[in-house]
């Protein structure tokens, strides 16, 4: 197989699941891909500066790096090493290549096969009526949208997306053009992974922010990881458990699959992991039913409350419930009213599993739960996160070291690009500091997420879509609608570094504007500059690309945002649009100013490691309406499939990054040669009348009577929770109905689809 073929399903072969991850594997596979797509030297040149305090910042995922002393020389995973080289790729897409492949056979490519092409290298422009695109020039381009958003009959029918790709200099710059311009229509990617997570902590805590640090990770007693998969979303993560374990702490993982690297973990940068074992991480693992998460932590709680009956003052933190909380006993009140066999019903756990959970938390002093999408991709997500917080505030675990709430982001500046203002929902005073530095008066009403920008292009409201990073319409839910929708529009343009779906599923004209990537040098009229970013654990630290660009032709996300804006708006407001091109410091200066915790902003960034911004839970105090944080009373909810039917979760693959794989495997699980697979349990394989390898269809079930379908996969019998199945995104996306979201939050519910499993003929 050559190195861009994407092999169909026939070509399936399957192994047993690994018990572990990384090991010297690991750095092979890295290596062998990184290699497939540079030189050795450009290879070494972004694998000796990733992660490192005067280097590039990996662009795979927000795991914090240690402190500058205690990195090592290669501080990065294999899934970094991989990602990082996937876009330093010696590959080139050229106007030659656009004039060979009209956009209409670019549609029916594989994601693989668009992302192994290579780096954009000059502007191009799809005209109306035609199925090629054309080289423009920077000017023309640029004109070329400027022109069509004053032509807009409201700026509201504009769409200003963006992935968590973006630096915070770059995001600052897009979320003031587009309030200049009249508009708060910032969809991102948050809005389709984090957005349950920051409602439900916003709602208890008063900050939409996790609340722990590397160092209490390390310190933890006692650490949950529920609902993801470190070993191929963040595999960093597993070096910090490794700490975790090695300094006397526990973990419990809850998933619906057994995972390898939270099975033991070979760390390749440890003589142990070469010639030993490695370390086991989980000390437990509850193999629970998706969405079973709520019920397993409403028992958990009910479970502490009696201890506390049982030994008076010995359980709760008293103290800390008193002085910091409210709401207590009308949370206590329900929940010792839990049901265990509701409780068995949702989780698939026994009573007996679960209390051996709580003799793990009641022998711990601190406790952190760290989650990711298995939680908040599902209807009931908010509840969920809420019910989690419930149970850490019980045992005082919210501003202690060791403890605390820990969202995982995936992106590498998700969060940080929410900090710079990249939502369509910012406080009153955001846009108040924003409009005093300014000199304007941003608008007030709040604009679409994800999902409404989807419904508004479908009906017509928004016309104009610009995505910043990112590859929407294989990020988005409901595929066949997505794809519609953009459609529809008037204009479809991409700032991209590479080839992606949503470059050939366009709008009437449509633009592909291709920027620096993150390892790339940036040089502008003020010199060299440097790009921050924000971990999933609030550090703010620079990045500083290292390769001569792909192109002459390329800009940077800063220029691009900057010239679009000038065009635009011209000089009403009076914003420093080409100051800000030739000098970013004099972005973070404005940063500084508009943005709380930002103070001296260019002064704190230039320590190695950067700056950790203030958390107030961690000082006791919080943001809520109350002052104090909130017990919350969340309601029972678990996903009853009708008979025949499975509840579906979409997974990555170990060789992908976020929409793109980077081969058609998933060696951990087994998975060789196809994507195009559904994982069983033999026990629902027997029930459903299905045989190892059969071919199906998956058809998801929802009340709007549409049929959604994902055709061609293959069944593969493998240790998920009995009536689970898993399979893979994006090509499992159009399962997920536009409707189908989680309360509150309005995240696409992406490991919680109804399906059922129809043979090919």
């Amino acid at each position: 197989m050559s190195k861009i073929e994407d092999p169909g399903a026939d070509a399936l072969s399957v192994t047993p699941p690994k018990t572990w991850a990384a090991g010297l594997p690991g750095v092979a596979h890295a290596v062998e891909y990184s290699l497939g797509q540079t030189s050795v030297r450009r290879t070494m040149l972004t694998l000796l500066n990733l992660n490192q305090t005067k280097g590039i910042d990996c662009p795979g995922c927000a795991w914090p790096e240690p402190g500058p002393k205690q990195r090592h020389l290669n501080e990065y995973c294999e899934n970094g090493a991989k990602h990082v080289n996937d876009e330093a790729t010696s590959r080139r897409v050229t106007a030659d290549f656009f004039r060979q492949h009209p956009i209409s056979e670019l549609g029916a490519k594989s994601d693989y096969w668009l992302n192994q092409q290579g780096r954009l290298t000059e502007p191009m422009v799809k005209r109306p009526g035609s199925d090629h695109y054309e080289p423009i020039t920077w000017d023309d381009a640029l004109g070329l949208l400027a022109d069509e958003l004053r032509a807009l009959d409201s700026p509201d029918e504009a769409l200003f997306y963006t992935s968590g790709r973006l630096s915070n200099e770059a995001a600052f710059l897009l979320q003031l053009f587009a309030r200049a311009f009249g508009t708060n229509n910032l969809p991102d990617c948050s809005n389709m992974c984090h957005e349950s997570s920051g409602a439900a902590m916003q709602q208890t805590l008063g900050i939409g922010k996790g609340s722990v640090s590397l160092d209490d990770i390390h310190e933890s007693d006692l650490i949950f990881v529920v609902g993801q998969n470190p070993g191929t979303n963040h595999p960093r993560m597993l070096s910090a458990l490794e700490e975790t374990k090695r300094n006397g702490g526990q973990v419990v993982a809850v998933n619906p699959l057994p995972e390898a690297g939270l099975i033991r973990f070979k760390n390749p940068q440890k003589a142990r992991g070469i010639v030993g074992r490695g370390t086991a991480i989980a000390d437990q693992f509850l193999q629970i039913r998706p969405g079973g998460d709520l019920a397993l932590f409403k028992a958990l709680n009910r479970l502490l409350l009696e201890a506390e009956d049982a030994a008076p003052g010995t359980v709760l933190d008293h103290e800390f419930i008193r002085a910091h909380t409210t709401g207590f006993e009308e949370f206590a009140e329900q929940a010792r009213q839990v049901s265990w066999d509701e409780v068995h019903a949702a989780t698939g756990l026994s009573r007996e599993e679960i209390e051996q959970v709580r003799d793990r938390v009641l022998a711990s002093k601190s406790a952190i739960v760290c989650w990711a999408m298995g939680l908040t991709q599902h209807k009931h997500g908010v509840p969920t996160i809420r019910e989690i917080v419930n149970f850490l505030l019980l045992r005082g675990n919210i501003g202690k070291p060791g403890a605390g709430a820990c969202p995982v982001r995936g992106h590498s500046n998700v969060q940080g690009d929410r900090t710079m203002g990249i939502w369509e929902q910012m406080p009153q005073s955001f846009l108040d500091a924003l409009g005093r530095e300014f000199g304007f008066t941003p608008p007030a009403e709040h604009g679409w997420d994800s999902v409404d920008s989807i419904r508004a292009m479908l009906d017509g409201r928004a016309r104009f879509f610009l995505g910043v990073a990112g590859n929407f319409v294989r990020a988005t839910p409901d595929s066949e609608a997505t794809e519609r929708a953009m459609r529809r529009c008037r204009l479809t343009a991409h700032i991209s570094t590479k080839l992606n779906r949503s470059h050939a599923v366009c709008g009437e004209i449509a633009l592909i504007l291709p920027t620096l990537g993150r390892s790339d040098r940036d040089v502008q009229a003020g010199g060299e500059q440097f790009v921050t970013v924000e971990d999933s654990m609030s550090v703010v630290h620079a990045s500083r690309g290292r390769l001569e660009p792909a192109s002459e032709m390329l800009l940077s996300e800063v220029a691009i945002l900057g010239r679009l804006a000038r065009l635009t708006l011209g000089a009403d407001p009076d914003i420093p649009w080409e100051e800000f091109e030739a000098d970013y410091g004099t972005i973070r200066d404005r940063i500084s100013r508009v943005v709380p915790g930002f103070e001296d902003f260019n002064a704190r960034v230039a320590r190695p490691g950067g700056f950790a911004l203030p958390n107030p839970v961690n000082k006791g105090v919080f943001p809520t309406p109350s002052g104090k944080a909130v017990f919350t009373r969340n309601e029972f909810e678990m996903l009853s499939p009708p008979e025949g039917h499975l509840v579906l979760q979409s997974l990555r693959s170990h060789d992908q990054w976020n929409t793109i794989p980077y081969a058609p495997n998933d060696r951990y699980r087994g998975i060789h040669n196809a994507r195009r697979v559904v994982l069983v349990n033999p026990v629902d394989l027997d029930v459903l009348g299905l045989a190892d390898r059969a071919a199906v269809d998956l058809v998801s079930v929802w009340h709007d009577g549409v049929e959604r379908r994902a055709r061609d996969f293959r069944v593969v019998a493998y240790p998920t929770t009995p009536g689970s199945a898993a399979a893979y995104y994006p090509e499992t996306n159009v399962l997920v109905p536009l409707d189908s979201v989680a309360d509150i939050s309005n995240t696409p519910t992406s490991k919680g689809i109804v399906v059922r499993l129809e043979p090919r003929a």
